[in-house]
């Protein structure tokens, strides 16, 4: 795996873990995240994604919301201390 994927994908990874409730794939792509990423953290079983249906403006809509799996919660990378100027 590239280091600019893994990157991508700890990113991906935090703003999944500061979202209890987990985050829509909409947010997941307006954030730059690609679906292709989505479905390798799917695949690794590090996320799953569930479907939710919602009434707005008197259509029933799908959303698919994608959530941290305990393995996803384990990944997450831990913030590194920034080191202090000198």
């Amino acid at each position: 795996m590239s280091s600019h994927f893994a990157g991508i994908r700890d990113r991906a990874l935090r703003l999944l873990a500061e979202n209890p409730d987990g985050c829509s794939r909409a947010i997941m792509l307006a954030h730059g995240f690609s679906l292709e990423l989505l479905d390798k953290l799917i695949r690794a079983g590090l996320a799953r994604a569930t479907t939710e249906r919602e009434m707005r403006g008197g259509r029933t809509i799908e959303i698919v919301r994608i959530k941290l799996t305990k393995a996803g919660r384990a990944a997450v990378p831990s913030e590194r201390p920034r080191p202090s100027a000198l």
